[in-house]
């Protein structure tokens, strides 16, 4: 409920960016399922940017249009990756699971080449 309100306190002000770090990070899975579909619900009606940070890379796929994969320190930008599928998303929705699945393994990609990276630097 905490985050709802925040969220609602968030948009009373009609912001042109909305900065989101880790929102849902705590929620159940239902939770934060819900959440990500009012987003993506707000999102439509509004058309505000929205930069979300998220650990999760299926939760980066489903609400993004485009994720920016960040490096290790020295924080940079590492790859971005493009999510063409349309909307509205879903969890587990048949239609989009080829190009959202897709678009997770770019993500993957990426961080696994971060982290290879990391390796032979070592």
């Amino acid at each position: 409920m905490q985050q709802r309100v925040a969220l609602c306190r968030a948009l009373l002000t009609h912001p042109r960016v909305l900065l989101m770090d880790e929102p849902f990070a705590a929620l159940d899975a239902l939770t934060r399922e819900e959440l990500s579909l009012e987003l993506q619900r707000i999102w439509s009606e509004r058309r505000t940017t929205i930069l979300f940070v998220t650990h999760s890379i299926a939760e980066a796929a489903i609400l993004s249009d485009r994720v920016v994969v960040l490096t290790p320190r020295p924080g940079s930008v590492g790859r971005v990756v493009d999510v063409p599928v349309p909307r509205p998303r879903a969890f587990g929705a048949e239609a989009h699971d080829a190009a959202l699945a897709a678009a997770e393994a770019a993500i993957r990609e990426a961080l696994a080449a971060q982290r290879d990276e990391l390796g032979s630097a070592a």
